[in-house]
């Protein structure tokens, strides 16, 4: 089967890539090796799919209509992860126009490329940050989102409403995943355990933002892969107990789901920075922070629809997944 995978060479989306050509699959990764953070982690990762006979690669701007048409008529994928976006919370406080142009823009040519290239199913990213100030624990994926923190998190719920609009008139079949704090190896530099590490090790100080009382859903990445790719398996179908009386909000009588892909157990955030100094052997030097604007005190993910249709089951504690994070950080790092 081929796919198209967006994001390729970013930290899931080269999971994903890498996961898929293991079982067998024809993989075209698409990446615009943005400098968001060092373009030469992204480049690293595509040398280790490099040597994949199935895999093909085209640096490209989903942006970018024109490329994006030309691509699916190219590549005429079957099925199509969509992992590519402008991510990061804090650098849409600054940057907001990046976010319309990749998360809006871009989403709306995937859209397109998979409404006249008749793919069979598309599963993208969403996002906890959908959740926003809603504070009825655990998320849910049928719970409000209806009051954004953010504009990321804004963005990632207009792509839930604009494949919605694909799967009611043109028979898309789309699945949305909320993605919940992922880390592990090949991590992304700006998010916090990368962060962490690299400061525990070097000795620098670690800002502690909320002032250590945030909690987060720490997924593992090999947890979030095997999510992605028995959902790409399980093509989105219409709900038949679906009612426009009572509309459930994770569900339609169009072919279209949501659906979080979390850890299950959520973790305070000084608890997390411990598993860290253990697994780096050095205790952290922590300056305590207010809370960030934009940002929310707790993510808990509700797997439970997860579970029940696509078989998701999550197995990796931050005890196991922590230590595997900073063995690859100082492989990586030659430390």
């Amino acid at each position: 089967m081929r796919f198209v995978v967006t994001g390729a060479a970013g930290f899931i989306g080269f999971h994903v890539a890498r996961a898929l050509l293991a079982r067998g699959e024809e993989v075209v990764g698409i990446d615009s090796l943005n400098d968001y953070y060092d373009p030469a982690l992204k480049r690293a990762r595509l040398a280790q799919l490099s040597d994949a006979s199935r895999f093909t690669f085209e640096q490209v701007d989903i942006a970018d209509a024109d490329a994006m048409r030309s691509l699916f008529a190219r590549a005429r994928p079957q099925r199509v992860v969509h992992l590519a976006a402008q991510a990061g919370v804090r650098h849409s406080l600054n940057n907001p126009a990046v976010y319309i142009q990749s998360n809006i823009v871009g989403f709306l040519n995937i859209l397109e490329g998979c409404r006249h290239g008749e793919v069979e199913h598309l599963v993208y990213a969403s996002s906890s940050s959908v959740y926003g100030l809603n504070t009825h624990h655990p998320y849910g994926p049928s719970d409000s989102v209806g009051h954004p923190a953010s504009l990321y998190g804004a963005t990632k719920r207009s792509n839930e409403l604009m494949a919605h609009c694909y799967s009611h008139l043109f028979n898309v079949p789309t699945t949305g995943l909320r993605f919940f704090t992922v880390y592990g190896p090949w991590g992304r530099p700006d998010m916090s355990p990368y962060v962490f590490t690299r400061k525990i090790l070097s000795g620098e100080t670690i800002d502690v933002f909320n002032m250590g009382k945030h909690s987060r859903d720490f997924t593992f990445i090999d947890d979030v892969v095997e999510g992605v790719i028995r959902t790409t398996d399980h093509v989105a179908t219409p709900n038949a107990d679906w009612s426009g009386d009572a509309p459930d909000p994770a569900s339609s009588r169009a072919p279209w789901r949501i659906y979080n892909i979390g850890n299950g157990n959520p973790v305070g955030l000084l608890d997390f920075i411990a598993v860290i100094e253990r697994a780096c052997g050095v205790k952290a030097i922590m300056k305590m922070m207010p809370m960030q604007p934009g940002d929310i005190e707790a993510s808990d993910a509700d797997i439970t629809a997860m579970n029940r249709d696509i078989g998701f089951r999550p197995s990796t504690s931050i005890t196991e997944g922590i230590p595997k994070f900073v063995e690859w950080y100082k492989t990586y790092h030659s430390i």
